[in-house]
């Protein structure tokens, strides 16, 4: 590669519409290209990049004996109208017709093909198991396309699946994919965990993210110190156990301008001072969070949410409990259609089945357990309301936020939070899928059954993005070596032809070791403009033939550690392979 013919432009100024450092870099060093929101153009450096990762995960999938197959991104509606997904999927769903109005759609994840493809060629327990997986382009449209390609419409996806004639068949694939991903995050080289996940709409018995460890991650994470993680949308509070009832009779006070916990908290303390003389906290009430959920054919029905006034709903882990059905504000022409609601002072009383709006509390609000909360009227509360007693709910749901130092599930410890990016999903499906489209194969006794699957996903294009954000300076980019557009990036500087003439010469000899090699062989660009570049790019390796050539030296820079030597120029050779061979050892 020269950069005098290389199709690349880098920037010195951040793209306007970049977030995060990562993000930028990838635009300014010439890797990728913005064309609209959460769609991106890849660039030859950025192709190389991409085209070592997919390398990486193929020989991880080949080694478990998994097989490649490539489907079509432009699908046929009906085999997703058959898991009902048309529909599940809602406005995430990239819908169309082709020119006989038959509908179409373009694939945000190929379950049903694959299992399609299965029923049509094997029909014996003895073709299984097997493991079938393709990297491909796959669509989503994402309500807030965000951080370039850690989160686009557009993307690269490596998703595979497993058959198996039992639960056991399945339990042996998933260990295999497990183990396959395990080692694929350890040679992309960022720090990962990985954590027990809701199944959500993708349903199954078991489930696991593989997160990057990233403060600009989207998913909140836990961990205790027994080992314990989760995705908090997993993360299962215990049912408070009952309580004996140790107040007397509830009682309505007047609580005017508190539509807050804060303002009602600070009112209780001053005209409703505790009989036990402890100051109430927000602790001591309960909040009654309303939303709508749309559900994926269009209806809207309300939903109450009881959690303690120190604790919010927790946004990813209610709509993770809700899905298919997406969480839409309660607005004011809802408040309209509900009369019995009174804005800010809301109770249980005006809430419930009976009363057209669905009542569900946090676990951790116990039997017994007595409370303030809204009265339903305006300003007004009631104080010593006990659940069980004086009000009821229509069930619980794992909603409330999770808090740094909340006791572990694990019954070890406490639990602390961390930011991480998804970069691989794997699935227990069992027979979801299977069952709604037929897959059936005849057992040992020749009877029908249905065969079970995994599912299993890694983000290809999303890899990229997170190896950027987890390697990088304030110069530029620095790609771990496995992943890096090149081994070594030459850079020729000044007007001495016999500069440009050893250079050619050097690279000659690296690609003649099957090194690829990246050539900053333009003549009229400056000396520091080669350097930053250099930088911005983030090859391993740098070597600058310039001005020391006239005393026999060349100079080799290591990009991580920023440590520079010269070397005689009858042995550059030689010591860059060095450094290769060491730094992949």
């Amino acid at each position: 590669m020269r950069m005098s013919t290389l199709f690349v432009r880098t920037l010195r100024d951040d793209p306007a519409d970049a977030e995060l450092p990562g993000h930028k870099l990838l635009v300014r060093a010439g890797y990728i290209r913005r064309v609209a929101p959460g769609i991106y153009t890849w660039l030859p450096l950025g192709m190389r990049v991409l085209a070592k990762v997919e390398a990486i995960i193929r020989e991880e999938m080949d080694a478990i004996g998994a097989q490649e197959v490539k489907f079509p991104a432009l699908l046929p509606r009906e085999p997703y109208e058959a898991t009902n997904r048309w529909t599940e999927y809602g406005p995430n769903l990239f819908k169309l017709q082709d020119r006989k109005e038959n509908d179409m759609l373009l694939g945000p994840t190929h379950e049903e093909m694959f299992c399609l493809a299965v029923k049509d060629m094997y029909s014996s327990y003895k073709d299984l198991p097997l493991s079938l997986y393709q990297i491909q382009n796959k669509y989503r449209d994402e309500a807030r396309p965000r951080a370039g390609i850690l989160r686009g419409r557009e993307f690269i996806m490596k998703d595979s699946y497993s058959f198996d004639i039992d639960s056991a068949g399945l339990q042996k694939s998933y260990d295999l994919h497990r183990q396959a991903y395990t080692k694929i995050f350890n040679r992309l080289g960022f720090e990962y965990v990985i954590v027990h996940a809701d199944s959500g709409a993708m349903g199954g018995s078991a489930s696991e993210e593989f997160l990057a460890v990233s403060p600009h991650g989207e998913d909140t994470f836990v961990r205790d110190e027994s080992g314990y993680a989760a995705n908090v949308e997993a993360v299962e509070v215990p049912q408070a156990p009952k309580q004996q009832v140790t107040v007397g009779d509830s009682h309505v006070e007047p609580t005017p301008d508190t539509p807050t916990i804060a303002t009602l908290v600070d009112a209780l303390n001053a005209g409703h001072p505790r009989s036990d003389n402890r100051p109430w906290t927000a602790a001591d009430t309960l909040k009654n969070v309303l939303v709508m959920l749309r559900q994926p054919d269009g209806t809207r029905e309300p939903l109450a949410i009881g959690v303690p006034g120190d604790r919010d709903v927790d946004a990813k882990r209610l709509e993770a409990k809700v899905s298919p059905a997406e969480v839409e504000p309660f607005e004011e022409k809802d408040f309209a259609a509900y009369p019995q609601l009174a804005k800010g002072y809301i109770g249980p009383g005006a809430l419930g089945e009976d009363n057209g709006i669905r009542y569900l509390l946090d676990p951790s609000i116990a039997e017994g357990s007595a409370w303030v909360t809204g009265a339903d009227q305006p300003g007004h509360h009631v104080i010593d309301l006990v659940y069980g007693r004086d009000f009821t709910a229509d069930g619980t749901i794992q909603a409330a936020e999770i808090k740094e130092g909340d006791p572990s599930p694990s019954g070890q410890g406490t639990l602390s939070l961390a930011r991480g990016i998804e970069m691989g999903h794997i699935f227990q499906l069992g027979t979801k899928y299977a069952e709604a489209l037929g897959l059936k194969v005849l057992d040992e006794s020749g009877k029908l059954t249905t065969v079970t699957m995994g599912s299993y996903g890694v983000g290809v294009t999303r890899a990229v993005g997170v190896i950027a954000e987890d390697n990088l300076d304030d110069a530029g980019l620095i790609w771990p070596r496995t992943v890096a557009p090149a081994d070594v990036h030459i850079v020729a500087t000044g007007k001495d032809d016999a500069v440009y003439l050893k250079a050619e010469e050097i690279v000659r000899e690296l690609e003649s070791l099957h090194l690829e090699v990246l050539y900053d062989d333009r003549p009229k660009v400056s000396p520091g403009v080669k350097f930053k570049d250099a930088e911005l790019i983030g090859v391993p390796t740098i070597v600058v033939v310039g001005k020391g050539l006239a005393d026999g030296v060349v100079e080799i820079k290591d990009r991580r550690s920023g440590e520079r030597r010269e070397v005689p120029v009858s042995s550059v050779v030689g010591e860059v392979l060095g450094e290769i061979n060491a730094s992949k050892a």
